[in-house]
Formats: C-alpha cells, sequence, structure tokens
C-alpha cells in the first residue's frame, strides 16, 4: 500500500515553532488514527518514520510531533522546563486533528516509546474519556528502584535547578549502546544528528524524575485500553515498571507482552524479524479496537482546541511500498486539498514521490 507523508511547522502558546509530520494511506480514508509520543532526545520524521510508514500501510492514519527542544522543533536542546508543556502541546494537536471533519467518527489511539509512555499516561489523565486506547512500548512510567537517586542527592540537586538549570551535569551511561541490540541499527541511530546524545540537563533530568514518580503514583487511575510491549532483556526501562502498571491500572481491557531476549528499542533497533513480530502485534492489537463512530456514541465531540498556528508551507511526499530513488511527482498528478493537512490549516504544499 502506497502511503503519503506529510511535515509543517506550528506555533505553540508559548511561541515555539514546532515540528509535526504524518503518515495516511495513499488511495483510501484511514480506518482510525494513531498519535505518537516519542522517546526522551528522540524524533518523529526519521526514527520513527518506520513506524509511521508500518501503521500507514496497515489502514492508519498516523500523527506525530517533535516536542520543544527534540528533533526539528526550536527550543534548547533536550530542555524540559516542564513536562506538562509537552503534554499541553501533544493534547493540543492531536486534538485539533481529531477535529477534522473527515476524522471525528475515527478510533483515536496514543502511541508512545520510552518516556512518551509517560506522555501518553498524562494525556489520558489530562482528559480520561477522549482516548480509545493507547500502545506501550517499553513505557517510563517508573522510576525502577535499581537506579532511583537517594532522596539526599535529590534534594541537593533540586537548590540548584533554577541556578542551573541547563547545564548537562547529570552523568549518564551510552542510552543507545544499551537501547538498541542491532550493530548496524544501532550505528545508523547514531548518525542521527536529530537525536540528542549529550549529557541530560539538570532541570530535565529532575522534571523526568519528578514525572515518573507523579506516573507512578496514578498507575490506579488508568481505566482506558492498553497494550503494553516491552523486552524482557531491557536495561533502560524495567520490564517490572510496565508489570506493575498492567497490575494496578483500572483498565478492563489491558494487554501486556514481555517478548524474551528483546531490548529496549523494540521496534527500531531489534533484527528485522524481531522488530516484524512486535509490529503485527501491535497491528492485530489495533484492529480489533478500531471501529467507526456514531456521533451520539461518544461521551462529548472532540473540542475545539486552541489552534497551534502554522509557520510553514506543508512539505508531502508520496512513499511506495516498492523499491527505487525519490523522484517529483507531475503537478497533474498531485491530489488536491482543501487546506492544511494538519491542524486544519492553510498552507501552500507541495509533494514528492519517493519509494522505500
Amino acid at each position: 500500500m502506497d502511503v503519503r507523508y506529510h511535515e509543517e511547522f506550528v506555533m505553540n502558546p508559548r511561541g515555539v515553532q514546532l515540528f509535526t509530520c504524518g503518515w495516511l494511506p495513499a488511495s483510501s480514508s484511514p480506518k482510525a488514527l494513531v498519535f505518537l509520543c516519542h522517546g526522551y532526545g528522540m524524533e518523529c520524521s526519521d526514527f520513527m518514520r518506520a513506524c509511521g510508514i508500518k501503521l500507514a500501510t496497515a489502514g492508519y492514519g498516523v500523527f506525530g510531533i517533535d516536542y520543544e527542544g527534540h528533533g526539528k522543533s526550536m527550543g534548547a536542546r533536550c530542555y524540559i522546563q516542564k513536562f506538562e508543556n509537552l503534554v499541553a502541546d501533544c493534547d493540543m494537536f492531536f486534538k485539533s486533528i481529531c477535529a477534522m471533519e473527515d476524522y471525528r467518527n475515527k478510533s483515536r489511539f496514543l502511541y508512545g516509546e520510552s518516556m512518551g509512555g509517560a506522555v501518553a499516561l498524562l494525556l489520558h489523565r489530562k482528559d480520561p474519556t477522549f482516548w480509545d486506547g493507547a500502545v506501550l512500548v517499553a513505557p517510563m512510567c517508573k522510576i525502577s528502584e535499581k537506579v532511583k537517586p537517594h532522596p539526599v542527592v535529590i534534594t541537593l540537586l533540586t537548590q540548584v535547578e533554577d541556578i542551573i538549570p541547563k547545564w548537562k551535569i547529570v552523568p549518564t551511561k551510552d542510552v543507545i549502546d544499551s537501547a538498541f541490540k542491532d550493530p548496524v541499527k544501532r550505528e545508523k541511530i547514531r548518525k542521527n544528528k536529530l537525536i540528542y546524545q549529550d549529557k541530560p540537563r539538570l532541570k530535565t533530568a529532575l522534571e523526568l524524575l519528578r514525572t515518573s514518580m507523579d506516573v507512578e503514583d496514578s498507575l490506579s487511575e488508568v481505566r482506558m485500553p492498553f497494550f503494553i510491549l516491552h523486552g524482557e532483556a531491557d536495561t533502560v526501562t524495567d520490564p517490572e515498571v510496565s508489570r506493575a502498571l498492567y497490575e494496578r491500572a483500572a483498565s478492563t481491557d489491558k494487554t501486556i507482552k514481555l517478548y524474551p531476549g528483546m531490548w529496549h528499542g523494540l521496534t527500531a533497533g531489534e533484527p528485522d524479524e524481531n522488530v516484524e513480530l512486535v509490529f503485527s502485534d501491535i497491528v492485530a492489537w489495533l484492529d480489533e479496537r478500531s471501529r467507526h463512530w456514531k456521533p451520539e456514541e461518544r461521551v462529548r465531540p472532540p473540542s475545539e482546541p486552541k489552534k497551534l498556528h502554522q509557520t510553514a508551507p506543508t512539505k508531502i511526499t508520496q512513499v511506495a511500498s516498492g523499491g527505487g530513488t525519490e523522484s517529483p511527482v507531475p503537478a497533474h498528478n498531485r491530489p488536491q486539498r482543501r487546506g492544511s493537512f494538519l491542524c486544519g490549516l492553510g498552507g501552500r504544499p507541495y509533494q514528492q514521490q519517493c519509494r522505500m
């Protein structure tokens, strides 16, 4: 199945330009919507490109946003002043997609990897009845006791976080080496200059710790359907933490699958046969829960959130399932649109054909 890829920049309420993108089936309406929440230091357009294409090939509309300071978005690199800002930006952008006329009756799912799992859970807590489910891949939803800092250390760091918030003083091991098993894929990821690979900033590290503790304290409040996938050999996020989420969540529709021998990067760092297994499980779970909703079946129609303002023209490319190279699409073959693909805002698109 051919897939259309779109990208554009939007402006959040704090005046920061954020990168957004999406993948859609080229010849049919998506059967449901999937919203990507990427991990710490990661980005959507390259690192999560294979995920977007695989899910769009399976018939889903897939949408992503690079958090402030991440990927192609503006802001100090990987500086998280307030985690709630990331959640608010995702909430506004994702709901602006759901509010589009063609999508209002589609099922809408969150997809969170690692730290993105915490983002997804906080989006659910922010609006408990809005989302129809979540796929959580090696989610960061609790700090493992094995790595949780001593309370005295946390107190000392907290006392200086507003003095040196952006200092890269927090020691950490090479996460890429620990997360991605396949050596070829690992080196490709390491060469992605959009991925942050420096030491965590002080304020960022403390925000991640606070967020993890906050999410941990509210695991019993999770009520939406969810599917947890976790590698048993993951040393970045603890599989036992995922077990805790599964056991404590109040959801009546919850599934967990642990993959023996697999590492943290289930969708990007495992051998191809393992990646195919993981995505097969994800698509099967989504397929069972995707449906067309009648307006009266929703608790309320998607709200009309404050618009994120578009700041650059939309870029559109066509991804075909065969092999080949990029080539321009003739103007007479370009699809006609009634405005911008993302957020319903106007823009001047262009389109290219690229083959995988």
